[in-house]
């Protein structure tokens, strides 16, 4: 009877865990919490902030056009994308070797394998779970204003979102081609690279694009630390008050993700034929 109870105990909270109505009333208490700690005697707007609102929504017909405001613009992106393509690539050296290990594909042994996956989603974890803007206060603590503080801070995180996104998909490829290499003889390694990275490339590629449209605003919020960039732009004109010159590098902003954008859907039509 004890055993019996202690192995539907687990099935039980599985099942809890798993419903919908459990998570339904989670996310409704969650917002009922919000906005029960919303103090709404005082207004949500503070006294002028219709007046701002507007302004800044008639600037976005009127950017600044200038030379010198494009070419700044221009010099911004570059340094925006440059943050971007280098944190992506540490994240990717972090997030690919990382999520081989955490999906558990390399070794059968029972015992190895939790402990490797174990460690390594560990370590995933605790990447992703803090903020890169955390990350980036952090390093510009450590390093000071340095570009190597943008890409730690984006890299970082990246690679732990990256590595357990790998992993699952590892997981997921079908199972019938690798039972037929492994029946040829070959090692999981072998089966790795012939069988589950093949398949699971075209997702894994798809995901880092998106990730790396994601990077391009990231690598922009982190401008506001002072790192430079259309951010730090962003920011100034802000502080001046120029809502037209600020719509100008947010403009700038969404081209570059719109091409990422555009570069990814070519890339990923080309794997599909």
């Amino acid at each position: 009877m004890g055993a019996s109870i202690k192995h539907l105990f687990p099935k039980v909270a599985t099942r809890l865990l798993e419903s919908r109505r459990l998570l339904t009333l989670i996310l409704a208490g969650a917002l009922l919490w919000s906005l029960l700690n919303v103090n709404w005697a005082e207004g949500l707007v503070h006294p002028g902030g219709w007046e701002a609102l507007g302004q800044i929504a008639l600037a976005l017909f009127q950017p600044q056009l200038s030379p010198d405001i494009l070419a700044a613009g221009a010099l911004a992106s570059w340094t925006t994308v440059a943050y971007a393509v280098t944190g992506m690539t540490l994240a990717l050296a972090i997030g690919l070797p990382l999520g081989v290990v955490a999906s558990g594909v390399l070794t059968r042994v029972s015992w190895r394998r939790r402990l490797n996956v174990g460690a390594a989603r560990f370590v995933l974890a605790f990447f992703r779970s803090i903020h890169e803007l955390v990350w980036a206060w952090l390093f510009v603590a450590a390093v000071g204003l340095s570009p190597v503080a943008a890409v730690l801070a984006l890299g970082i995180p990246y690679g732990g979102i990256l590595g357990r996104i790998y992993s699952e998909l590892l997981q997921d490829v079908p199972e019938g081609p690798l039972r037929a290499l492994r029946g040829a003889g070959a090692s999981e390694w072998r089966v790795l690279w012939h069988g589950r990275l093949p398949m699971a490339l075209p997702d894994m590629l798809s995901y880092t694009f998106y990730r790396f449209e994601c990077g391009i605003r990231s690598a922009a919020i982190l401008s506001f630390v002072g790192l430079g960039g259309l951010g730090y732009q962003i920011q100034i004109s802000l502080a001046d008050l120029n809502y037209g010159r600020m719509w100008t590098f947010v403009l700038f902003l969404i081209l570059l993700v719109l091409l990422v954008g555009g570069w990814s859907g070519i890339v990923r039509r080309r794997l599909v034929v």
